[in-house]
């Protein structure tokens, strides 16, 4: 509240009121030099209703002093937890908090950020900008940064028109050691090897080191170790182990004294892919669906097809001299007995023994299954007959005996129960819902493996068995192709094929048995995948965080053969997954967070923004540091103190006016001096 002062609200325009002032003083003075009696008071009088016409207030105003603020901003980021530098947070922040406290008139702002969305890092000066935004410039009279320097978005300068002052966490002796991945590619080729290029860096007063290790762990798998030299970059060779998304954890020791290893390790993703998938295609003799197969295969610009089809076989009688015949002769020893695993697949399309192969090439067939190769036989009527493929040593790996029957009328394909979990047939009802029907059918009896579909009276149409290392399936009929040609509104003739070839040649997205992750934003979304009723393990999964705790999750099942849980989440890193037999690992958060790219404190990035406003770096491990005030535009750091800028802000709140007499007072006044000149003439 400011004292009372004086203004005027005349009641007439003001140049009446001095006209009139003038007329009165002339007539004072003319009446003076007269000798009039009462000149005097009558002047008084006059003057008294001039006063009264000026309307003389008493105005006051009401003001409020405001406090001055202090701005603390505490880096909370990841990279402010190592070492000590949380004690040196609390230490620093509790003796700012206090001492501001104890200073008159002051309010204190705490501040705290954490790591940015989408590794981001650490955004100091977008976070100050947007305080500034929402508080009054002109009270702010310092602002303090507890931080280690490493800020990710330096290029943006705020506006702030306070003493700035930079607390620095760490400790000058700091070192630190970290791998740096200079390319990591998203795809490779399987079987080829993979070219990482490598660094591995010390930072600050590292100690002399010649050599490091490199670690690579891929899926979780034996440990590959690598010496490097550190401070170069260097090419590191490897090899996928299996096609799809593979996990790679490299990391390097941690030394004795580095402040952290959190840079220590890098987690990769790169998929695996197949460069050119070889498929030979035998076809026994030309027929419709001869040319499904064919189209299906080099549709695909992945896949170098060799395709034979046996045109005129031994037993065959013309008259027609070889010579002249234009056709090529099956090259039976090359490719079944010296050229037969670089083959990913072998389709057998209505073959039948017919003495080209010998019975030792059909052992050397069932091997190469045995030690991971691939067949596929799509059976005719041959099949069912004595020289069926099944009367062979292939025999003993085809996964159902033929009964000599077969049915020669229209059959609608179903998808068995156990089909309804496996990933071959699972929801082919769900893009193609309305199925024809196929016309004949290979009656056979299952020894092994698993029947995927079922035709007439549920006899067994697609069976898929394991064999050693390696697969076979056996789709007992050769009508397939009728669904490719719209026979009944036709079906998913190419999807099932497609499936079919990619689980035999081990795609991982057709493991009916598999465990993996998929990233949500809730968290990880755990899933298993089985053709069971229930998965093994008791519906559980056991998950091993990157720090190495454990905790059981458990499983729902989503949809047939499906079942999932949730993970929240958690610290970023390598994590590690299993249930029943099957083991998993997945990555949680970038490849090398960005907090850890550089964990070294430093004032570098700040300073420009301390220096502008005349601040002061303090190291926290150096000691505390006194307050004091200091005038604007002056330097406000010194030898163990930091200052701040009193602003003595005023905010005018409200304004009052009252009159210094009231109307009747002014009235009163007035006649009484006229009644006093009066008396003062007639006494004369």
């Amino acid at each position: 509240m400011m004292p009372d002062t004086f203004s005027f609200d005349p009641v007439i325009a003001p140049v009446l009121i001095w006209v009139a002032l003038a007329l009165l003083v002339i007539l004072a003075v003319f009446s003076g030099i007269r000798g009039l009696r009462g000149w005097f008071l009558r002047g008084i009088a006059g003057a008294t209703v001039l006063a009264a016409l000026a309307n003389p207030l008493f105005q006051q105003n009401d003001v409020q002093t405001k406090p001055d603020i202090a701005l603390i901003f505490v880096d909370r980021s990841s990279s402010q937890d190592v070492g000590d530098r949380p004690d040196q947070i609390q230490l620093a922040l509790q003796d700012l908090e206090q001492k501001l406290a104890n200073r008159p008139d002051t309010e204190v702002q705490t501040i705290e950020l954490f790591d940015a969305d989408d590794d981001g890092g650490t955004a100091l000066m977008t976070t100050i900008m947007q305080t500034m935004d929402s508080i009054p410039q002109g009270q702010i009279a310092g602002v303090f940064l507890i931080s280690d320097g490493q800020i990710h978005d330096a290029t943006l300068l705020p506006e702030i028109s306070a003493p700035t002052h930079l607390f620095l966490t760490g400790q000058q002796e700091d070192w630190d050691r970290r791998l740096v991945v200079l390319n990591a590619p998203a795809f490779a080729i399987l079987g080829e090897p993979v070219e990482l290029r490598v660094r591995i860096e010390d930072q600050g007063k590292a100690p002399v080191g010649a050599t490091a290790d490199l670690i690579v762990s891929m899926d979780g798998g034996p440990d590959q170790r690598f010496s490097l030299p550190v401070g170069q970059t260097m090419s590191v060779q490897l090899q996928l182990p299996h096609g799809g998304t593979n996990v790679l954890q490299m990391s390097t020791p941690q030394q004795q004294g580095e402040i952290t290893d959190r840079n220590n390790g890098v987690v990769l993703r790169i998929s695996g892919v197949r460069d050119r998938l070889r498929v030979l295609l035998v076809s026994g003799e030309p027929h419709a669906g001869e040319r499904t197969w064919r189209n299906l295969l080099k549709s695909d610009n992945g896949v170098d097809l060799v395709h034979f089809t046996i045109l005129r076989p031994p037993n065959k009688f013309d008259t027609a001299p070889l010579n002249e015949l234009a056709l090529i002769a099956f090259p039976t020893r090359e490719l079944f007995l010296e050229k037969i695993n670089d083959f990913d697949l072998i389709i057998f399309d209505r073959y039948k023994r017919r003495g080209l192969l010998p019975v030792s090439y059909f052992q050397n067939i069932a091997d190469y299954v045995i030690d991971g190769g691939a067949v596929l036989v799509s059976a005719g009527p041959d099949f069912a007959g004595p020289e069926s493929l099944y009367r062979s040593p292939l025999g003993n790996v085809i996964p159902a005996r033929p009964t000599a029957r077969v049915i020669e009328q229209g059959i609608l394909p179903e998808i068995s129960e156990v089909g309804n979990r496996h990933p071959i047939t699972q929801d082919l009802h769900q893009s193609y819902p309305n199925w024809g029907r196929w016309m004949r059918q290979v009656e056979v009896t299952p020894t092994s493996g698993d029947v995927l579909m079922t035709g007439h009276e549920a006899l067994p149409l697609l069976i898929v068995d394991r064999v050693g290392k390696g697969r076979v399936a056996l789709l007992a009929s050769d009508h397939a192709w009728l669904w490719d040609r719209g026979f009944e509104g036709g079906g998913p003739q190419r999807e099932l094929l497609r499936r079919l070839s990619n689980w035999m040649m081990k795609e991982p997205e057709l493991e009916e048995e598999a465990l993996w992750t998929e990233p949500t934003a809730e968290g990880v979304r755990i899933v298993r995948r089985t053709i069971k009723d229930v998965p093994p393990g008791n519906s559980e999964v056991i998950v091993t965080d990157p720090t190495g705790n454990e905790q059981i999750l458990p499983l729902q099942e989503v949809s047939p053969g499906r079942f999932e849980t949730l993970l929240p989440p958690g610290p970023m890193g390598l994590y590690r997954f299993a249930s029943g037999d099957l083991q998993a690992v997945g990555a949680v958060g970038p490849p090398a967070p960005r907090e850890f790219n550089n964990t070294l404190a430093t004032a570098d990035l700040l300073q420009p923004l301390v220096d502008s406003q005349s601040g002061g770096v303090v190291r926290i491990a150096d000691g505390l540091v006194r307050l004091r005030d200091v005038r604007s535009g002056r330097p406000a750091a010194g030898r163990g103190w930091v200052g701040l800028t009193p602003r003595d802000v005023v905010l005018k709140s409200s304004l009052s006016q009252r009159p210094i007499l009231p109307v009747w007072a002014w009235l009163l006044l007035s006649a009484s001096f006229l009644i006093l000149a009066w008396f003062r003439e007639g006494r004369g």
